[in-house]
């Protein structure tokens, strides 16, 4: 029986985010503003982990994320990893954060919102509801949950 694997190149300088749920790399993609971007991106839906069944994992070439930035991502994977290379090697590795605030990346769910209406970039708090994270819109104060956010 042979075995036929696609062979991926290392990235030699850039960012790759690991353990992400399967079902969330695009949302992931869009979080960080990936779409259209020069750089070569690798990505990965539906591989095999040991600890969450499926995973996703996108690779970033040349690219490096602020905490703040790659902190939005633990709404949808807070449970992923980051690990940043330079010159083929992991120099770092991070765990993600809960943002206290999150800013122009969800829409509020309140049709009456000033956001829906507006040229007003969205606010949101978050919150901790029920053992879950919530958002909380700084506007009308409406919560919404995070499976419902994205």
């Amino acid at each position: 029986m042979t075995r036929k694997e696609l062979v991926v190149s290392a990235l030699e300088n850039g960012t790759v985010l690991d353990h992400i749920p399967a079902e969330n790399v695009y949302k992931a993609l869009d979080i960080l503003n990936l779409k259209g971007i020069e750089s070569q991106i690798t990505i990965g839906i539906n591989l095999a982990s040991k600890v969450h069944g499926q995973k996703g994992i996108i690779k970033i070439a040349d690219r490096f994320f602020e905490d703040e930035e790659l902190n939005k991502l633990a709404l949808i994977a807070p449970n992923a990893t980051v690990n940043v290379i330079r010159e083929f090697k992991v120099v770092e590795k991070k765990k993600l954060s809960i943002p206290k605030e999150v800013m122009g990346i969800v829409k509020c769910r309140n049709p009456k919102c000033v956001t829906n209406h507006q040229p007003v970039k969205t606010w949101f708090n978050t919150v901790q509801e029920d053992n879950e994270i919530a958002l909380k819109c700084h506007y009308c104060e409406k919560n919404t949950s995070i499976k419902h956010a994205f």
